[in-house]
């Protein structure tokens, strides 16, 4: 599993997605400039310059026609993708912490960072298709159900996407650890979240119970499901320069960590990065994954045929079972 080192970031990665497709990725960092590369190869597709702070977040709607990024300049900025031309730009009080476009791309949301009087607020976007220049007011997204986020008490919260209510509110991790990040399994019945408490939790979307706890040696960062037919989950962390002893790699524990999602155990570790990984995401048909670092770089792996085969014993013999059933 060679990677490939993606060069163009001169600070710490935030968030790196992958085009509904698999064939771009779309990376922002602590620099000003979004990014985009060919998955196949690393080759940068293009930028989108306007932003003039840190950038924490970055979202690509299903038809990969739009791109949104918001960040420390308390702006969320709408981009063409293919030109790269800034389409709309919405200021708010404080920064962007998160944004993401609803399952249909018809809607975007955005939240605020909270502040010294201000509280962290979740706005939605409507986006018409049809146009890159018709925007709308705020309107409820019409495609999902529950909008989930999640919290630095370490809660993750359910709100009725249409009216705003809140709905439901568990407490999966551990008090005062943040929820680092929250990703959709493909068909959204479920979500995992990453925490600095050193775990990540699969949960149910309707009735928020955690299904699965996966255990890790590290503080965590972000957390990504493999869509099936594989059954992974990818974690990314790691200690901090100022809380590590020593700069070896293996110390800092900075790899990208494979579980079986459903045994919850570990299988398996990516080396690679000299810092933490802030990120990870897989690409939607799961011949890949990325991460993003402290380092500046973004890696890209492209699993191997012996990935897809693996099995474990348990898994093996069900299979034998099944065949000899006829199925």
């Amino acid at each position: 599993m060679r990677p490939i080192l993606l060069s163009g970031h001169e600070r710490a990665l935030t968030q790196v997605k992958f085009s509904k497709e698999g064939d771009l990725i779309f990376s922002v960092a602590k620099d000003h400039v979004p990014c985009a590369w060919y998955s196949a190869n690393g080759e940068r597709f293009g930028a989108y310059k306007g932003h003039i702070g840190a950038l924490w977040t970055v979202d690509v709607d299903p038809t990969t026609t739009f791109l949104a990024t918001g960040g420390a300049d308390n702006t969320l900025r709408l981009w063409e993708v293919k030109t790269g031309r800034e389409l709309k730009q919405w200021e708010f009080l404080t920064s962007i912490r998160r944004c993401e476009f609803s399952e249909d791309g018809k809607r975007l949301l955005g939240v605020t960072e909270k502040r010294t009087g201000q509280l962290s607020n979740i706005v939605v976007y409507d986006i018409d298709n049809s146009s890159p220049d018709a925007r709308n007011p705020p309107n409820p997204p019409s495609a999902s159900k529950y909008i989930i986020t999640g919290h630095e008490n370490g809660s993750v919260a359910q709100w009725d996407a249409k009216t705003g209510e809140l709905l439901n509110e568990v407490y999966s991790h551990e008090d005062g650890m943040a929820v680092t990040d929250l990703q959709w399994s493909a068909d959204r019945t479920y979500f995992l979240t990453a925490s600095k408490d050193k775990t990540a939790k699969l949960h149910d979307t309707n009735t928020m119970e955690v299904l699965k706890t996966y255990v890790a040696d590290t503080p965590l960062n972000s957390a990504a499901i493999t869509p099936e037919p594989t059954n992974y989950v990818i974690l990314g962390g790691g200690q901090a320069a100022m809380d590590v002893t020593t700069t070896s790699a293996r110390q800092g524990k900075f790899e990208a960590r494979f579980y079986h999602k459903v045994f919850e155990e570990e299988v398996g570790r990516v080396r690679g990065h000299f810092g933490p990984l802030n990120y990870v995401a897989v690409s939607p048909d799961g011949k890949c994954y990325c991460s993003g670092g402290e380092d500046g770089y973004v890696r890209v792996h492209h699993f191997d045929p012996p990935y897809f085969d693996f099995k474990f014993e348990v898994e093996r013999e069900l299979e034998t079972r099944t065949g000899t059933a006829g199925y």
